[in-house]
């Protein structure tokens, strides 16, 4: 009978690629380029941008992407080489320095992973004491523990020489052939490794964003009330009106689910099958297909690719930073290159009339009053303004508006500041100001 060493190999021998190895190693080839580009761009952002820099986030984004960098420019290649020429890349030490990257880089991208989940927990639970709480002597505290916990693992796996070229996964790995003769020190090590950073960053992700999966429809219930009920102050609501309230509402819980459920269902999609056959092939009688072992690899792989979209470039900082250096690069000025927020909003009431905004600005406290701060709305409701299409349903973006502004911040009942009415040729004129008591909003948004 054949031993799993000698399958591989017999198997890899053949020279020609068949049709698996060939879409096994166009999806290789499309995951460097995809998390190359990627991972460029965040790191291009994070220099550029100095208010990112400043950011506790910002560390932990910036060492994932190191990793996935790192691993992009060493490992997937390696793997890429293997595929196509069925052979060992490279000599025995250079392997071996391969396969101390592959597990020191995985382990600590799992456990960056595992701190932007409490990061992100702390800003969304604890708002108003976060920038206390988490500082950036706090963040190189836990980038530190990341690097020792991962260079742990690495350097037992090399002095142990346990670390090879692994055919079932086409890769310079932990190889259980050069590990036969451990036994069970091997088997407790490799378990040991993939709880102590899978499974560990899997529960740390799973409680953490549950919990703020639950702050987050706490949240939608106040907005919907303070929404309601400054529509009630300033104009009468129309049926049309009430409608979008309500698929704003739906459109808001299920965004917090979907931004949660991509976190965990990334991480789990990409590493389980890889772990699971990790450990199924300690304990596994007979070989693992070797097609089934390089995918998972790939599916490993695949999270490097897709983390600078799930934790940056869908962030609205990194995508205006972007567009920002597309303006610069293209030598084109930029429709609105501040980063201050602006409301433009247009309601239309019950009678034929068209409201307008006069005013929105920001007024900073005293700095004795820590994080709070106000902004201060005012409206012109023009009643001498006939509406040009009777028939058109009132947009609703005021509601919108101040959804944003509510969810971006906890914010108190909003307060009538001041009200006016003055005459107008052909009706009359209210001016209305509001006082919305917010408070300094943490780097996380829901």
């Amino acid at each position: 009978m054949k031993t799993a060493d000698a399958l591989f190999l017999s198997q890899g021998s053949g020279g020609a690629m068949n049709a698996a190895d060939i879409v096994v190693s166009l999806l290789i080839l499309g995951i460097i380029v995809v998390s190359l580009l990627s991972n460029v761009v965040v790191l291009i952002c994070f220099l550029y941008n100095s208010e990112i820099r400043r950011q506790v986030p910002g560390l932990f984004i910036l060492n994932l992407t190191f990793c996935n960098l790192l691993q992009n420019v060493s490992n997937m290649p390696l793997t890429l080489v293997g595929l196509v020429t069925s052979g060992h890349p490279g000599g025995s030490g250079f392997c071996q320095i391969v396969g101390f990257l592959d597990t020191f880089l995985t382990t600590n991208s799992m456990l960056s992973m595992a701190a932007l989940s409490i990061d992100r927990w702390v800003a969304v639970v604890f708002p108003l004491s976060y920038h206390s709480r988490i500082r950036h002597r706090d963040a190189l505290i836990v980038l530190g523990y990341t690097w020792i916990h991962s260079i742990c693992f690495s350097t037992v796996a090399t002095c142990s020489s346990w670390l090879g070229y692994n055919h079932l996964y086409a890769s310079c790995t932990l190889c259980n052939v050069r590990a036969k003769t451990a036994g069970k020190q091997f088997i407790v090590f490799t378990v040991a490794l993939h709880c102590l950073t899978f499974l560990l960053t899997l529960i740390v992700m799973c409680v953490t964003y549950l919990k703020v999966l639950k702050v987050a429809r706490s949240h939608c219930k106040r907005i919907d009330v303070i929404t309601m009920q400054t529509l009630v102050l300033l104009v009468d609501i129309h049926p049309s009106v009430r409608q979008k309230c309500l698929e704003e509402q739906k459109r808001r819980r299920q965004r917090a689910t979907n931004k949660i459920s991509t976190f965990i269902g990334t991480f789990v999609v990409c590493f389980t099958p890889y772990v699971i056959t990790r450990i199924v092939e300690l304990f596994s009688p007979g070989p693992i297909n070797p097609h089934w072992g390089v995918f998972s690899k790939c599916l490993a792989y695949s999270k490097a690719a897709s983390d600078p979209f799930v934790y940056s470039l869908l962030r609205h900082q990194y995508r205006k930073t972007c567009n920002l250096l597309a303006n610069k690069i293209l030598k084109r000025s930029p429709l609105n290159s501040s980063f201050r927020v602006e409301i433009k909003a247009r309601t239309t009431a019950v009678t034929p009339t068209q409201p307008s905004i006069s005013n929105h600005q920001q007024t900073n406290h005293s700095p004795n009053e820590g994080s709070k701060f106000s902004q201060r709305l005012s409206l012109v409701i023009d009643r001498s303004q006939p509406q040009k299409n009777p028939d058109q349903a009132p947009a609703g973006s005021l509601f919108l508006r101040f959804s944003f502004l509510a969810c971006t911040h906890p914010v108190h009942p909003p307060t009538i500041r001041s009200a006016q009415t003055t005459e107008a040729p052909g009706g009359f004129s209210e001016e209305v100001s509001l006082d919305l008591q917010t408070h300094q909003p943490s780097p996380w948004r829901i």
